[in-house]
């Protein structure tokens, strides 16, 4: 069974409605992404942080996989399917998708603010101030921040010369280090991208580009692998 890497980024998570910090302007949401992105902001304002990341969460829990989500589900049907994502939502695992890694974290889960590999899963949308985890550290949300380590990266960078085809879906990769993982591509593997605008990132394999969303896109190259 021919194995398939897909790589996801904000783009398609958008498509359900969500908006996720791209582009130049520094700003997600309103508010400038030093303020809430980075653990310098987690310990000077801790209580902005949690709410920034508790508004976040509720939004991602009213959204719903939009058709790519759903599209890539269908290629388990034929192929061995890992799908490595920049997104903090749970958009792959609620349309189905059965090996989803999170370069980035996961928002629907709490971690501990002393030990990151101590996480909790989180009943509805909020963590409080003055949650703790058993070490009796205050929770915060299991996100990678600017400025923190990538602790799947090397997971990733494993799996990436193993992939018979690589699908790039709805990311720029513009962001360190998943920028870099083109780098480690079997040469012989076929790669699609999707997206409204050709990424500026150096892949020397064959590449497919179709032009455009993701919801429109990808059910239509889904298609075609399983013919």
């Amino acid at each position: 069974m021919k194995k398939i890497i897909v790589l996801t980024g904000a783009g398609i998570s958008a498509e359900s409605g969500l908006k996720t910090f791209r582009g130049n302007d520094g700003l997600w949401e309103g508010y400038d992404i030093y303020e809430v992105a980075t653990p310098e902001a987690w310990h000077k304002n801790s209580e902005l942080v949690q709410q920034f990341y508790n508004d976040r969460r509720k939004s991602v829990i009213e959204a719903l996989p939009n058709a790519a989500h759903l599209a890539l589900k269908q290629l388990e049907e034929k192929f061995n399917v890992l799908i490595i994502t920049q997104n903090i939502d749970d958009l792959h695992e609620r349309a189905g998708s059965t090996d989803v890694m999170h370069l980035h974290g996961e928002i629907r889960y709490a971690q501990s603010s002393k030990n990151p590999a101590l996480l909790y899963p989180i009943d509805g949308y909020e963590i409080k101030m003055g949650e703790k985890c058993r070490l009796g550290s205050q929770l915060r949300p299991h996100v990678v921040w600017f400025g923190e380590a990538v602790p799947m990266m090397t997971k990733a960078i494993h799996e990436m010369p193993t992939a018979d085809i690589v699908i790039l879906v709805g990311s720029s990769l513009a962001v360190y280090p998943a920028n870099t993982l083109f780098d480690y591509l079997n040469p012989l593997a076929e790669v699609y991208i999707v997206d409204p605008e050709r990424p500026d990132v150096r892949i020397n394999n064959k590449v497919t580009f179709l032009q455009g969303t993701a919801a429109e896109n990808v059910p239509q190259l889904v298609g075609k692998l399983l013919r």
